[in-house]
């Protein structure tokens, strides 16, 4: 599940918005994927330190390479990448604060300025 964040000043994705992977979110995506295929069969605890491992490594939420992976497919709206997640019982609000994160981290890019909130 992904951690939640303070909503306050975060932009205001538009429903149509599409994001996907930049150059460094390919890497960093393909790092998690490599991490987490080296110590799937060594057990929920060996997972979760790779995970972290990585993030720290990249200055992220443990929790954020699992929608670097769900982009690694494609271009996709907010509302599609929130379906995706349901199956991490991840809420509309976690995937936002994901998204935030890797979007100013320059590992997503969006098609267009997201609205600031007020």
């Amino acid at each position: 599940m992904l951690s939640s964040m303070d909503q306050k000043g975060a932009p205001r994705w538009p429903r149509g918005q599409r994001f996907s992977l930049s150059p460094i979110g390919i890497e960093a995506e393909a790092a998690y994927r490599s991490a987490v295929q080296d110590v799937r069969a060594l057990g929920r605890e060996a997972l979760e330190l790779a995970e972290r491992r990585w993030a720290d490594r990249l200055g992220l939420d443990p929790c954020d390479g699992i929608v670097l992976t769900e982009l690694r497919q494609g271009r996709l709206t907010l509302p599609q990448l929130a379906r995706a997640m349901e199956c991490c019982d991840t809420s509309d609000i976690q995937v936002r604060a994901a998204l935030d994160r890797l979007v100013r981290a320059g590992f997503v890019e969006s098609s267009t300025a997201p609205r600031q909130a007020a």
